[in-house]
């Protein structure tokens, strides 16, 4: 028996050609609402609206079972497939369900190799691991023509491979973790493309060129499968999102290395992007946003995006009016946990509050794991940097309060993947405690707001 975790764009078409090529599958997410094909269940916990029942209708697994938890769904299952958003939500949700000794798990979302080696230390003793991310869309992923890059033993990589080949086609990369590194290796080509060509439809718009032409013309390049994709959504408008700009931005993320020049700045773009309300819309926005492409006035900046509650009357990414300090709380991150504002902006100057690894709840995410931490709180970081067209290599002075001096190896291998520009000035120290039992760590910035 297959267990299914994760029903998104991507998860609900493949789980249902797992069913209709005469799989037994059980199917669990993350959002109880969102769950498709789970009948009256699902209706027992909807909201009635019609925007649910049509996600409910578009998204359906029929023929599969619906578990209530992801344990209840992993507990008989042979095989375990994920496809979920980011590490965080892998790790969270394979520690909760524990599969038993002999379970192969086969994961299939994108989370970079660093997050499949701490997901092996995670598992149980005797359940086994395959890193199985894909390339294509969504509907690639309805017709199983997608390609899966496969890491993995010889052993595991053969248990699964039948389930495997009904995605599409199989690639066998390398031990555990090449799948991973494999993915992040093609997206950090493949996106900075796409920014490459929205780049060039901007430049050719201040000139006067005509797009259809100028498309025309690239589609007899080396870049012509690009621009097959994107040129429906620049003549004629995005009909549909089949590579979230937000994921994008986050790929990108996972991929960040000292040697990703052209993806970094690729990457900032994006992070702006998404800071300005596109994070859910398809990749194309990046040349199809009159927002992202017209070039604000010299005498002004550009509005980063609506994303933060501000006290003091003005609006997101406004410049502070004669020299008044302006609170910020972007929307693109958990509200604060006490009585602060996440961020100041005082002229050209962004000062952010003390990050730490806390959810939507206000609950500690990632127990006792410095690394996992971490990530989140650069995670948070670069939230609110984006929303006033910032990004790391803006700040000028970053502060770290750990909770014991020994996790500063894994801290700063994060730092040092997330900060990949000239280092800004540095203070860490050890505490004796912070703010709410169970955080390892605390970071804040200050950055200097860029000119535009």
């Amino acid at each position: 028996m297959i267990a299914f975790l994760g029903l998104g764009r991507m998860g609900a078409p493949m789980a249902r050609r797992l069913v209709n090529a005469g799989h037994k599958v059980t199917v669990w997410n993350r959002t109880p609402y969102a769950v498709p094909g789970a009948g009256a269940a699902a209706s027992d916990r909807t909201t009635g609206t019609g925007a649910v029942a049509s996600d409910l209708g578009t998204r359906a697994v029929p023929g599969a079972e619906v578990a209530a938890s992801a344990a209840e769904a992993v507990a008989d299952a042979d095989l375990v497939i994920t496809m979920l958003r980011d590490p965080a939500a892998v790790e969270e949700v394979l520690t909760s369900a524990a599969p038993r000794p002999g379970t192969l798990v086969v994961e299939m979302s994108t989370i970079g190799p660093e997050a499949v080696s701490r997901l092996r230390s995670l598992l149980p003793e005797g359940v086994g691991l395959v890193d199985a991310p894909v390339l294509g869309s969504v509907q690639p992923a309805t017709d199983g023509t997608l390609t899966v890059l496969a890491g993995g033993s010889e052993a595991d990589l053969s248990r699964c491979r039948d389930v495997l080949d009904v995605f599409g086609e199989v690639r066998e990369v390398g031990p555990p973790g090449a799948g991973a590194a494999m993915k992040l290796a093609v997206m950090s080509a493949l996106v900075p493309a796409q920014v490459l060509i929205a780049e060039t439809l901007a430049y050719a718009g201040t000139q006067g060129v005509d797009r259809t032409a100028l498309l025309e013309l690239l589609a007899g390049t080396p870049l012509g499968p690009l621009v097959d994709r994107l040129r429906p959504a620049v003549l004629e408008g995005p009909t549909e999102t089949r590579y979230a700009l937000g994921l994008a931005a986050k790929d990108l993320t996972l991929a960040a290395h000292p040697t990703q020049t052209m993806a970094a700045a690729a990457r900032r773009r994006l992070l702006r992007a998404a800071g300005a309300g596109l994070a859910d819309g398809d990749l194309t926005a990046i040349a199809t946003s009159p927002t992202l492409n017209s070039p604000p006035p010299a005498e002004t900046r550009p509005t980063p995006g609506p994303a933060s509650a501000v006290a003091g009357g003005a609006a997101s990414g406004e410049a502070p009016r004669s020299g008044r300090a302006v609170k910020l709380n972007p929307a693109s991150v958990p509200a604060p946990a006490g009585a602060y504002s996440h961020a100041v902006r005082a002229g050209d100057l962004l000062f952010v509050s003390g990050q730490a690894a806390l959810d939507e709840n206000g609950e500690v995410v990632g127990q006792g794991d410095i690394v996992r931490q971490s990530e989140l709180v650069f995670d948070y970081l670069e939230a609110i940097l984006a929303d006033q067209g910032c990004t790391f290599d803006d700040v000028v002075t970053i502060k770290t309060f750990l909770r014991d001096m020994a996790d500063l190896p894994g801290y700063g291998d994060v730092r040092m993947r997330r900060i990949t520009g000239e280092p800004p000035s540095s203070t860490t120290v050890e505490v004796s405690r912070l703010f709410r039992p169970g955080l390892l760590i605390e970071v804040e910035v200050i950055a200097a707001i860029p000119p535009r």
